[in-house]
């Protein structure tokens, strides 16, 4: 088939590159966001998907909207007998959709139809789910509701952050959109309805999202900083000042402090939960680079009963 790959960000370049190394189609085009500010410059930067189509010789389409008229004559040019479609970031319209003759199809880091939307793979972490995956599914109007052709599953490890387990998936689910490819070319795949019932959202987690509430148990204290990471980062107040953490570790067999308590001995920072103590091994003070718990204690000289901002 003739594909127009759509997607922006790094994690949708290894599909991209399944795709390229396809001899069964041609990628002709890719689509993806226009180039944004980058860096302490701010100057304009093309996405990871732009720069790896440029790389490849491929066309590179930037519509401000997926609905300007320029962008739909060309795409109708290309006539593209489907669009594989990774983390694009833009809402397609209906006549879009109507162009290629296969249609779009996505690859979407859950197992549909639980965590429909922007950020599935945070919101499994942070809800503690044993299991993650990716869905390949035809593209309709609603929110990540079309029928599925394919899926497969990934284990969440204990210590997964959001970014360690995306990027499984992204290299994991970039064989499955090729293969979905395949299975539609040759007539072996049929997309199947979604079941009504286990639907759950996952809208894109903001700054304040990130912060970290220490009255909750430490196991949910856990999952934030791990669910938030890399982006948007958890985070606390400690004298007035944004405090990123890391990561942390759990200390079941400490519970004498208080929630947001934090204690200091020469090698280990611990802070209070609502159940038992976590550890912070990694933070970010605000305008530093990431650094050892201990060692960031050590500096700030941690007085007795201290404590970060509720």
């Amino acid at each position: 088939m003739r594909l127009v790959f759509a997607g922006t960000p790094e994690v949708a370049v290894p599909a991209l590159d399944a795709l390229l190394a396809s001899d069964r189609h041609e990628v002709v085009a890719v689509v993806t966001r226009p180039d944004a500010p980058a860096g302490r410059g701010r100057r304009l930067v093309a996405s990871p998907v732009a720069q790896r189509a440029e790389e490849a010789g491929i066309e590179v389409l930037k519509p401000v909207k997926p609905r300007d008229e320029d962008f739909l004559a060309r795409l109708r040019e290309i006539a593209p007998d489907c669009c594989p479609v990774v983390a694009y970031g833009a809402l397609l319209p209906k006549v879009a959709l109507d162009i290629p003759a296969r249609g779009w199809v996505n690859l979407h880091f859950s197992l549909l139809p639980a965590w429909r939307g922007a950020a599935p793979v945070q919101h499994a972490v942070l809800a503690g789910d044993e299991m993650a995956g990716a869905s390949t599914f035809l593209i309709e109007q609603g929110l990540d509701s079309g029928p599925v052709y394919g899926v497969l599953t990934e284990q969440v490890r204990p210590t997964d952050t959001s970014g360690d387990l995306l990027t499984r998936l992204a290299f994991a689910g970039a064989g499955l959109l090729a293969a979905t490819m395949d299975g539609i070319e040759d007539g072996t795949l049929r997309p199947v309805p979604q079941p009504a019932e286990g639907v759950s959202l996952a809208p894109k987690i903001e700054v304040e999202d990130a912060r970290i509430d220490w009255a909750v148990p430490a196991l949910r204290v856990d999952r934030v900083v791990r669910g938030c990471a890399p982006a948007p980062g958890a985070w606390t107040v400690f004298r007035g000042e944004r405090l990123k953490v890391k990561s942390v570790r759990l200390v079941t067999d400490r519970t004498d402090l208080a929630p947001g308590e934090i204690a200091a001995t020469k090698n280990a920072v611990f802070a209070g939960t609502g159940s038992h103590a976590v550890e912070l091994l990694w933070v970010q003070p605000q305008g530093k680079k990431p650094m050892a718990g201990a060692d960031w204690a050590r500096g700030v000289r941690i007085a007795a009963g201290e404590r970060f901002e509720a």
